[in-house]
């Protein structure tokens, strides 16, 4: 069960938009590479450079319950990688590297197969936002200064999009993904994001410092 998730539900009451990401695709097939083509600019500036990318694994670039890459995503998928090498790109899963995950065999497989880091934390998206700036202050040579310079990818807006908005970081929505979602928790995503941009709402500002 993710507690986490039910819990930072109720911050939607006090601001909804926290579910509404910067970007929407889609599949992960539709991604833009690199994700900061894409970013508004403002007041005549340069977009933010995205430093690195957090990604969700089921039902983003894996069918829910696998530990390797959907086929079909496999192009795209590395040519992620190759935009953000080495430690600056890392899975965040609610499934792998988490409590649910006995002795970390999930993480360990996903690893092997896709040779990304999984990141092993003990609160599940999108409570997990500490452990996640941790992570990247912890390899500063990734160059993130600001949650503003980090991309949260994945196909849900209670957990992905809202602890991107929750960090002050970019939630990149993958809003098909590889098959459907019928749980009530995402019926419900889908209801209230409609409702928001039908009225005129739009996604937080990133911030541009950490917290």
């Amino acid at each position: 069960m993710n507690i986490s998730g039910t819990l930072n539900v109720f911050r939607l009451i006090r601001d909804p938009t926290l579910c509404l990401p910067q970007h929407t695709v889609s599949t992960f097939n539709h991604l833009p590479i690199p994700l900061s083509k894409v970013l508004p600019r403002k007041d005549g500036q340069n977009a933010v450079e995205i430093k690195a990318v957090v990604l969700d694994k089921d039902n983003c670039f894996a069918v829910p319950h696998s530990n390797e890459v959907h086929n079909p995503y496999n192009e795209k998928f590395q040519e992620l990688r190759r935009a953000y090498p080495g430690f600056k790109l890392l899975i965040v899963s609610n499934t792998a590297g988490t409590n649910s995950d006995p002795n970390l065999a999930q993480a360990a497989l996903l690893e092997k197969n896709t040779g990304v880091k999984v990141l092993q934390h003990s609160t599940k998206k999108p409570g997990c936002k500490a452990e996640v700036l941790a992570y990247f202050a912890q390899h500063p040579e990734v160059g993130v200064t600001s949650p503003s310079q980090i991309a949260v990818v994945g196909d849900r807006l209670f957990t992905d999009v809202m602890m991107a908005n929750l960090m002050g970081s970019h939630g990149f929505w993958i809003k098909d993904g590889i098959i459907e979602r019928k749980t009530f928790f995402a019926r419900m995503e889908d209801k209230l994001a409609a409702f928001l941009w039908k009225r005129g709402y739009a996604a937080p500002d990133p911030k541009s410092n950490f917290e």
